[in-house]
């Protein structure tokens, strides 16, 4: 079996682009080697893992999952099932923190329900002089996020916790979050992978509700771990922006904004105190 044959094979059963990658992953092959040398052969090892992802695939599962790792802001984060795959939306958070956060000399940010870290380290290496605390109900998402932070180089103090309940008497200049926010029983859950991604940080899992719970919960919760000043910025759905603002400016939270993502749809919420 060769290279090319491999690769003809797969695209009967999936996406070009993914059979390439996937056929990257398998073999250690590059895409130049793909083009240059297709009559290489592949090992049977190498083509039997290759076969099994391409069945996965074609099953819906998730290409980041297959191969362990998502690239975001241009660095590659290791991933699992434990935690949601790393989306170029977030960034419009990243960004807009990070304006939050010029010219504060020492900030101190807490990310809530950090996942695979992507926030919370991105914040860490782009504003080196923060001091970052990130949280998640699941451990297993804060060993995903620890090995993260590790291969990254970044300085993260990660903790378990519900949200603020490990907090108490600490405040932070800003608070940031990408919480579930999809609602319940929304037909997109069953399609495009998000089957395979982990329930509870998709949606708050409230029948009937509004995939708000966890954002009430968050803006409720926030002023009493705010510094003066301090900003609150949180991720959430297409439709949830007016919501948000609403929710912010009820909760003493001064400037409500939404801010769109590149697409021109509402992506993130915040205010000050």
């Amino acid at each position: 079996m060769t290279l090319f044959e491999a690769l003809t094979t797969a695209r009967r059963e999936i996406d070009r682009l993914d059979a390439r990658l996937l056929l990257q992953y398998a073999t250690g092959c590059t895409h130049t080697d793909l083009l240059a040398r297709p009559e290489t052969p592949v090992i049977a090892p190498a083509y039997e893992q290759f076969l099994a992802w391409v069945e996965r695939r074609a099953a819906g599962e998730p290409l980041a999952y297959l191969v362990g790792e998502a690239e975001f802001r241009g660095r590659v984060f290791q991933v699992s099932p434990a935690v949601l795959i790393p989306r170029p939306e977030t960034e419009v958070l990243i960004d807009l923190a990070l304006e939050k956060l010029h010219g504060l000399a020492a900030p101190k940010v807490l990310d809530l329900g950090t996942g695979s870290g992507i926030v919370a380290i991105s914040l860490a290496l782009e504003c080196p002089t923060a001091t970052v605390v990130a949280v998640d109900l699941a451990k297993e998402a804060i060993s995903v996020a620890r090995n993260n932070a590790g291969r990254l180089g970044a300085r993260v103090d990660l903790r378990h916790s519900d949200w603020f309940a490990s907090l108490a008497g600490e405040r932070f200049d800003l608070i940031v979050s990408n919480p579930p926010y999809v609602v319940e029983g929304d037909p997109h859950l069953a399609l495009n992978g998000l089957p395979f991604e982990p329930r509870m940080a998709l949606t708050d899992g409230a029948a009937g509700g509004d995939g708000l719970a966890c954002i009430r919960h968050i803006v409720a919760e926030a002023a009493a771990h705010l510094r003066p000043g301090g900003w609150l910025l949180f991720e959430h759905g297409y439709d949830q922006g007016a919501a948000s603002r609403n929710l912010l400016t009820r909760a003493g939270f001064k400037a409500a904004l939404t801010h769109p993502d590149l697409a021109g749809i509402d992506r993130v919420s915040g205010g000050h105190l």
